[in-house]
């Protein structure tokens, strides 16, 4: 009687099962580095061209009024806070982004912002850096003036950009102090930039960019969990200067305090080595956070006179 023969597969033993596993967490981790490089390239691009819609959204208004959008604030030493149609001028371009609707609802620039809070709390998407998942978490209820220093207390909508006020800051590390290119210290108020938190009172036209358009900024990044001065409705949470280097830390190296208005109010992002900035041509780049600071700041003045070009 034949008896068939039954060839049977040997099991992994255990130290085979052990190579297999190790085998496969090298694999995973030599493309996880990979996965995280292309989804960054990808935020990069999307908020570089977040970045370039704002700019284009700032010659819209241009060209339809002849003037760039200012901010609005009652005086230079306050009042403050959302009992005031202290709008922004990401507020103002609202209807040249695809959000007239928005701008309708906020009634802007006639209500109050605590007239229009339901709109104040919006969060416009073209004015989230998807390289900042924080931003995107819904409105934030501790900006300063609005969800903090006022009673009561008003969400608002986040923003990774903001205009920039220029180079010319009196405040904070006294490494930063810096005249500027206007005689003034005071770069919240009488920024030499295109966008401070008083520039209604002395509106301007890209004439007055007399720098050129290609070599000054317009517009930069910034993080709103590193910054209670960060929401697009308001004013007073809208700007930023070039007085302080980018993505600027202490001396000793440790994250400047983002209860302080004197070191926080410089730009900064999630992207690694630098963040990008919208010119006031409509062009972004990409710029390092070792940018000599010099050159940086002179790319953030209008009528400073300086020879620069984008880095």
């Amino acid at each position: 009687m034949c008896r068939k023969l039954i060839n049977r597969r040997p099991a992994f033993t255990l130290i085979e099962l052990l190579v297999v596993i190790g085998i496969i967490a090298i694999l995973i981790g030599l493309l996880l580095p990979a996965v995280q490089k292309v989804r960054e390239a990808a935020a990069r691009t999307s908020c570089q061209n977040n970045l370039k819609q704002i700019a284009l959204a700032v010659h819209g208004y241009h060209d339809a009024n002849g003037l760039l959008p200012v901010n609005y604030l009652p005086g230079s030493n306050g009042p403050y806070g959302p009992a005031y149609p202290s709008w922004s001028w990401l507020a103002r371009v609202l209807p040249y982004t695809e959000q007239g609707n928005l701008y309708r609802q906020a009634n802007i620039p006639n209500a109050t912002l605590a007239q229009s809070s339901a709109a104040v709390a919006t969060q416009v998407k073209l004015f989230l850096c998807p390289s900042d998942p924080g931003s995107a978490n819904g409105p934030r209820t501790d900006a300063a003036d609005l969800g903090v220093f006022y009673t009561p207390a008003i969400a608002a909508g986040q923003t990774n950009y903001k205009g920039v006020g220029g180079a010319n800051w009196g405040w904070g590390e006294p490494l930063w102090h810096n005249p500027g290119t206007n005689g003034s210290w005071d770069g919240l108020d009488h920024g030499d930039g295109l966008f401070y938190r008083m520039d209604w009172t002395q509106p301007k036209s890209f004439l007055a960019v007399t720098d050129g358009l290609s070599n000054t900024f317009m517009a930069g990044e910034d993080v709103p969990s590193q910054n209670h001065w960060c929401s697009w409705p308001y004013s007073n949470n809208a700007t930023g200067t070039c007085a302080i280097p980018p993505n600027a830390r202490n001396a000793d190296g440790t994250p400047v305090d983002w209860w302080s208005w004197e070191s926080a109010s410089g730009f900064r992002s999630r992207h690694p080595g630098g963040l990008h900035f919208a010119y006031a041509d409509g062009s972004v780049h990409f710029v390092s956070n070792s940018i000599d600071l010099g050159l940086y700041r002179a790319l953030a003045t209008i009528q400073g006179g300086e020879a620069v070009a984008p880095p």
